[in-house]
């Protein structure tokens, strides 16, 4: 059973981005392409606005993974676990629309808490390659950029709520929001995606200011790129691991 981390750690006012956590070279060092790790796997996450093509990369490069044999779960925020997925439902129903920016924080890191505990950590500690669509710079984007909540208060609620896990490598898929929005204006938009343009651009904004102060960590991709092209680029960052 893991440790959850105590209070005295959680209030030292540390920011969860932090550059030796679980720093990606650190893993890429030790790396035998096509091999999974031994003992610990390897977290990677999708960002981006609406409409940035995440699922398109993931469901690319899980074909990849598959054809080489190695192993690896896919997963998604809000969601991925039972209990995570039913507080999604909550979450992006548009009918909720009176849900105050507290209540949508807590809920996140409750959905983020379960889906870490139950889902990312065992399956990293089985030595698999974990890919999400989506984790905590999510949150500092949506909640903190756009709700315009207190960072420090988020950095509490992210180091709890993930075991003081941060991803080892983010790839951000980066374009201008009205390309976005267009993209995914003709399916039926939750409560997220409904929000106002000036929102969207404040989580872009906040995306890119996480990925220039976290350059070890995060990949900024052009998502008005071919999507063969944006997949070719994954594949060059991930080599060291998964091989040619």
């Amino acid at each position: 059973m893991m440790n959850i981390i105590n209070m005295t750690q959680l209030f030292n006012g540390a920011s969860l981005h932090s550059e030796n956590n679980h720093c990606i070279s650190s893993h890429l060092e030790n790396l035998t392409p096509g091999v999974s790790l031994s003992g610990e796997g390897l977290f990677i996450t999708f960002e981006g606005i609406e409409g940035s093509g995440k699922t398109t990369q993931i469901i690319m490069l899980v074909e990849v993974l598959k054809a080489k044999g190695i192993p690896y779960v896919t997963t998604r925020e809000p969601g991925g676990t039972k209990i995570s997925e039913a507080i999604r439902d909550l979450l992006l129903n548009p009918e909720f629309k009176e849900m105050k920016p507290e209540t949508e924080l807590l809920l996140y890191c409750a959905s983020r808490a379960q889906h870490t505990a139950e889902l990312i950590l065992p399956a990293l500690a089985e030595g698999k390659i974990v890919i999400s669509d989506r984790y905590f710079d999510s949150t500092y984007a949506y909640q903190g950029a756009a709700r315009e909540l207190d960072e420090e208060l988020i950095n509490v609620l992210t180091r709890f709520s993930t075991y003081g896990r941060n991803p080892d490598l983010t790839f951000l898929l980066d374009l201008p929001v009205e390309v976005g929005l267009a993209r995914i204006k003709n399916r039926s938009l939750d409560r997220l995606e409904q929000e106002t343009l000036s929102f969207h651009e404040k989580v872009r904004n906040q995306f890119l200011s996480i990925a220039n102060k976290y350059p070890s960590r995060y990949i900024v991709l052009n998502g008005e790129s071919k999507p063969e092209i944006i997949h070719r680029q994954i594949l060059s960052t991930l080599q060291p691991f998964i091989g040619e």
